[in-house]
């Protein structure tokens, strides 16, 4: 592995260099030095092979200190649209349920560097607050969430604040919790037991009705087939068979 930094506030540039084996350092590129270094004595034939050499160390010290350093100078230069701009992020405040934990969660924006943090009566407050790991989105993005654990009746009482702040960015981004801010998929249960309770008293009702409506379908079904019957035997009984 190897490659360089370049620090463009101060200028200061460093590099690196180094070849491993099965999950090891073998060898160390030492740049105070500008030469090898053996971690293992399996490498140190090979350490004094290269530092022997002057071309080839030359050739090291040169790349890594100037063209890895040049390089780098012209892709931060050809992606600084990319690479340099600043995305504000997109603050909410999530909640499951009434209990649980007040998450401030914040995504969208860009570069990754971003402090959430969570403020009481306008001062810092750390306590029961669970911060996650800055996470890539598909786009480019960043997101990142902060977990506040507190009852409705004490944010209720106290004002409680998610400040957001992105690097590159001077403004911050607050979200005042709320109850209006809160998004959450849960609802009121009773809403729903008394919708439960008016679809079924509807479904028994079409039952009954429909129950109550074969029934008569059949009497009368059953007593046009009696009619009918007492019509066909007068008729029988009242003729007799004619031939000519």
């Amino acid at each position: 592995m190897y490659g360089c930094t370049w620090d463009d506030d101060s200028g200061v540039t460093e590099g690196h260099r180094q070849h491993g084996y099965d999950g090891e350092d073998f060898l160390v590129y030492d740049m105070k030095t500008f030469t090898w270094i053996a971690p293992k004595q399996q490498a140190e034939i090979t350490q004094r092979k290269w530092n022997n050499n002057p071309a080839e160390m030359a050739q090291r010290k040169s790349y890594i200190t100037q063209e890895c350093v040049e390089w780098l100078k012209k892709y931060v230069d050809f992606g600084k649209n990319t690479l340099m701009r600043t995305v504000p992020p997109s603050v909410s405040l999530l909640q499951k349920t009434p209990s649980s934990p007040v998450t401030c969660h914040a995504t969208g924006f860009y570069p990754s560097g971003v402090m959430v943090s969570w403020h009481k009566d306008g001062q810092d407050h750390h306590e029961d607050v669970e911060n996650g790991e800055i996470l890539p989105n598909d786009d480019g993005t960043f997101q990142k969430s902060s977990h506040l654990t507190v009852t409705p009746e004490e944010w209720k009482n106290n004002k409680y604040q998610c400040v957001v702040q992105v690097t590159g960015i001077q403004e911050d981004f607050i979200k005042v919790l709320t109850e209006s801010e809160i998004q959450t998929n849960w609802d009121d249960p009773a809403p729903n037991i008394v919708l439960i309770i008016g679809v079924v008293v509807v479904l028994l009702l079409v039952i009954v009705v429909v129950v109550v409506g074969v029934v008569i379908w059949k009497k009368k079904s059953k007593k046009g087939f009696i009619q009918a019957q007492s019509s066909d035997t007068d008729s029988n009984n009242s003729g007799g068979v004619k031939t000519i």
